[in-house]
């Protein structure tokens, strides 16, 4: 069985600016989604706290998350956060193995 990465987390921004953040939260998305190794690549905002967006990634192994972490649109969307005021970054990884069902 195959090791995957699971990383699951949270940043924060001023609900103001979740405007002006979701279209580069949208190429974010879409230009991580269709890097080799990405199974999944998701962000979805808090229903009870403004500002608050919760972040879901699965690759296939760390060469995968290594060349995401070092594609360009991942750098031009960190260098989004401060004109966004993103920030309170918590986000952990973990390996995980196949799916079962519940």
């Amino acid at each position: 069985m195959n090791t995957m990465l699971l990383i699951v987390g949270t940043v924060s921004l001023p609900a103001e600016n979740l405007v002006h953040a979701r279209p580069a939260m949208r190429a974010m998305v879409d230009a991580s989604r269709a890097e080799t190794g990405c199974l999944a690549y998701h962000y979805a905002e808090d229903v009870l706290v403004p500002g608050l967006i919760h972040v879901k990634e699965l690759w296939t192994d760390q060469a995968a998350l290594d060349a995401h972490f070092a594609s360009a649109h991942l750098q031009a969307w960190r260098a989004s956060w401060p004109a966004l005021g993103l920030g309170n970054r918590d986000l952990q990884v973990y390996e995980v193995g196949a799916p079962r069902a519940t």
